[in-house]
């Protein structure tokens, strides 16, 4: 009896939760992430990917008790497997994650509760029992999802492909480690570095991100050159190996796209430098150039990128200790003092005989912008008009801006 007046009111109920749904589904993320999440996590942790999910599987279980369908264990883990596997790589406790459950299932039951008139007290009764199957079969696909990550026969040559870049990078014998992580040693790869720009961050959600990232990245790698790919990434920076073979596979395009996918991803603006065709024996020297290639690129306010040597063939030689550099970042300390004259100078160097641009660029009248560039040859001994001296205050102003980053 119970279930025939169930069947034939539940409609009705359900119709209402499901147009209520998006702010039900926000209503309870927010309830179960509330005391429950670690302190200082990145914004839109979880926004991003839990509260989609929530929105999904339950538009699917609300659909399924209207139509006096069972939502079957197998349908509940094609929508809360893929979340639960990222939070189990994340290392994200899996108490906190139950209570987080359990505070949301609360939070859903109270809109039904609320929703639900006098009259309608079986059907009510009907939702909720289907609503205790839902969180049983989350429970159960949460907790296997959790044994099989830490259970997980790839972990240990994940590690190894780690330690095997590591080894690589650092110029230390890498055979055994090779073995152990079932990769063949090439004779030449493509050394890829990678840097994130933004400051460092602390507290107990940095570990999680970093976590998070070096899954993120570890994956893109992988599906661009469709093997595991070794690489060493501590958040922040890192170096990835790219084998000859796979490497000759992708154009140059495809790493700014990559960068481009990081950056979107990771929230902040991400630099890669390209360094191919270098030899194992090579590949300690490489690496160290590529690192310092991607923090050119930043310290110049490059936008984030995929980049090669020839894209900063002058600020990466200007590094270069030697009395040449000394002598270079000399010659613009006259103009320190004076902030509007480097100001001119810089759009000078950017402009060039464009003057009525260059002017406009700082707000000032081509006259004072001329005034301001006999000025800088007074000081300098450089005439920001020759060629050749143009040529030599761009060096000394690069040297310099290097020297200050």
């Amino acid at each position: 009896m119970l279930a025939e007046q169930a069947t034939s009111t539940s409609p009705d109920l359900t119709t209402r939760l499901l147009s209520r749904w998006p702010q039900i589904a926000e209503r309870m993320l927010a309830e179960g992430l509330a005391a429950k999440a670690p302190a200082e996590l990145p914004a839109g942790h979880f926004t991003a990917e839990v509260l989609p999910t929530i929105y999904a599987c339950g538009r699917a279980v609300l659909d399924a008790i209207a139509s006096n369908r069972e939502f079957t264990k197998s349908e509940v883990a094609m929508f809360v497997a893929p979340v639960a596997e990222r939070h189990a790589e994340d290392r994200l406790p899996l108490p906190l994650l139950i209570d987080a459950i359990h505070a949301s299932a609360q939070s859903l039951l109270a809109a039904a509760s609320a929703e639900a008139e006098p009259s309608e007290m079986f059907e009510f009764i009907h939702v909720f029992s289907r609503l205790l199957d839902l969180l049983r079969h989350i429970n159960m696909t949460v907790v296997e999802t959790y044994t099989e990550v830490e259970q997980s026969i790839y972990h240990a040559e994940r590690e190894a492909r780690r330690e095997l870049c590591s080894a690589l990078v650092r110029g230390l014998p890498a055979e055994e480690l090779a073995a152990r992580a079932d990769t063949m040693l090439a004779e030449q790869y493509t050394v890829l570095a990678i840097h994130l720009d933004e400051q460092p961050r602390t507290g107990s959600a940095a570990n999680l991100l970093t976590r998070r990232r070096i899954r993120v990245l570890q994956r893109a790698l992988d599906a661009l050159t469709g093997t595991t790919t070794p690489a060493t990434f501590d958040g922040t920076s890192g170096i990835a190996l790219l084998s000859r073979s796979e490497a000759d596979v992708l154009d140059a395009a495809r790493f700014d796209q990559l960068a481009t996918r990081l950056a979107e991803q990771f929230g902040v603006p991400v630099f890669l430098a390209e360094f191919s065709e270098v030899a194992r024996d090579d590949i300690p020297t490489a690496a160290k150039d590529a690192s310092e290639l991607t923090e050119l690129a930043r310290l110049r306010g490059k936008p984030g990128g995929c980049y090669r040597l020839d894209d900063l063939l002058l600020e990466y030689q200007l590094t270069r200790p030697g009395p040449a550099r000394e002598r270079l970042a000399q010659r613009v300390i006259p103009l320190l003092s004076s902030p509007h004259l480097v100001e001119a100078l810089e759009a000078h160097l950017q402009y060039g005989a464009d003057r009525k641009t260059a002017a406009r660029r700082i707000h000032v009248h081509p006259n004072t912008f001329t005034y301001r560039l006999r000025r800088i040859a007074d000081l300098t001994g450089l005439d920001p008009a020759d060629p050749k001296d143009s040529r030599m205050l761009a060096a000394a102003l690069t040297v310099y801006r290097l020297d200050s980053a």
